[in-house]
């Protein structure tokens, strides 16, 4: 077999030639569209399913929801683990699958699974978290308030930028941590209540009731159609508070008679300070899995330049971590450490081969190793990164080559060669050597 490709070679010297320009295109092609990032993922196939019960402790969040979740997913097919944790108002549950399982396939399996769960009245409803992996957080950025208002800074988070970084292609998930989740709060004074004759469950069903918008058709008029519309939207505390929840005596009885509206807030469960100039809050973009992070990093820095004049005044926002940046290092890294590793194997062959035209023979495996290295690494789905770049051991590259070639000079060089052609002394010379290399 080895002794028949030396022979093929060496009589289409051209075809060679050209195959090897082939590779060298493919693998210039292929490292465009390489996925680049600063290490290697690790992550396994995994599915995390989140519960949110805000009136819950701990244990009654176990007892109510995580268990009932572990008991729905159990006997799932390809699964190699179910680890869970309850908090206050929050269950997770993560089921890892085994390695090469599609994830779409095992989202879609979990969702089955999730449809059957049965949860006491006021508990949401078990979700499947976002499709990312313990590597995908590849952008953050600190929103603050100048007047330093944290739900001011919130607000802008949760309802200007998150939306807009959302939909950029890539995103998997932006989180926010920090700040205060603005509510509207009402705060019903038992007292009054009592004195109106009203009860709680009236009251609230008033307020569900009265916070909608409905369709009421069409009406014809000379040829035109006007769409009917009511609007019980409300919109601050002024209209809440103007709600009617009941008539006594032909006399509305407004919410404000029985209850005070202010604005409040969500429970807190965290808090971020930056630089020392108190508290503000962070926003994190998650990577989509299979996504290329330097690609969807890009977008999320351009997508949030574009917000920035759009912003209120009062709000400002400043990118706190950029996985580019890092990718960046790190490849610089990478090729500063190949191009000097390869000048010194260069150098070195030059020296104990004495033989420029050799010593060019042998450097070109360097390059023609990486782009064959580059096409397969796309096809089987390694990300060029710190370690799969930088293990590359050029004298492991070279080695063959150094004993193919020195080989070659050496019998070219030997005086009994006289008389017979090159391409006989370089073929007896590559068949001498061709188990070892």
């Amino acid at each position: 077999m080895l002794n028949a490709i030396i022979d093929w070679s060496l009589r289409h010297r051209v075809a060679v030639i050209c195959l090897t320009l082939v590779a060298v295109c493919a693998g210039l092609l292929a490292l465009r569209r390489l996925d680049i990032d600063a290490f290697p993922d690790t992550t396994p196939v995994q599915v995390q399913v989140n519960t949110v019960a805000p009136a819950l402790g701990p244990e009654e969040v176990e007892r109510q929801i995580t268990s009932q979740v572990e008991q729905a997913i159990g006997g799932l097919p390809k699964v190699s683990g179910v680890r869970s944790i309850s908090k206050f108002g929050l269950s997770q549950v993560v089921v890892t699958f085994v390695d090469g399982t599609d994830i779409w396939f095992a989202r879609q399996l979990i969702a089955e699974r999730l449809a059957t769960v049965e949860l006491p009245v006021g508990i949401g409803r078990p979700e499947p978290g976002p499709v990312a992996t313990g590597l995908g957080e590849i952008f953050h950025y600190v929103v603050r308030s100048r007047s330093g208002d944290p739900s001011a800074a919130r607000t802008v988070q949760d309802w200007v930028l998150k939306p807009a970084l959302q939909a950029v292609p890539g995103v998997a998930e932006v989180n926010a941590w920090g700040g205060y989740e603005k509510q509207y709060e009402i705060r019903i004074d038992p007292e009054r209540l009592i004195a109106r004759g009203l009860t709680l469950d009236a009251v609230l069903g008033q307020v569900r009731a009265g916070n909608v918008n409905v369709g009421g058709g069409v009406v014809q008029r000379g040829g035109a159609t006007l769409v009917v519309q009511g609007l019980g939207r409300v919109s601050n505390e002024a209209e809440i508070g103007a709600m009617v929840i009941a008539a006594q005596a032909g006399v509305p009885v407004h919410l404000r008679d029985v209850a005070e509206i202010a604005i409040g807030h969500e429970i807190r469960r965290g808090a971020v300070t930056a630089d020392g100039r108190g508290e503000a809050v962070l926003g994190l973009g998650f990577l989509l899995m299979g996504e290329n992070p330097g690609d969807v990093t890009r977008r999320l820095k351009a997508k949030l330049a574009e917000l920035r004049p759009f912003l209120p005044t009062d709000i400002e926002v400043e990118v706190a971590y950029d996985r580019t940046e890092l990718i960046d290092h790190v490849i610089d890294t990478v090729r500063r450490n190949l191009f000097e590793g390869g000048l010194l194997v260069i150098a070195v062959l030059f020296a104990f081969l004495g033989n420029l035209r050799a010593g060019l023979i042998v450097a070109l495996a360097i390059p023609l190793s990486m782009m064959i290295a580059f096409d397969g690494m796309l096809r089987f789905g390694i990300s060029a990164s710190l370690l799969s770049l930088g293990a590359i051991d050029f004298g492991l590259v070279v080695d063959s080559s150094v004993i193919m070639v020195e080989n070659a000079v050496r019998r070219l060089n030997d005086p009994r060669a006289r008389g017979r052609s090159t391409l006989e002394v370089v073929r007896d010379a590559a068949l001498e050597v061709r188990k070892p290399t």
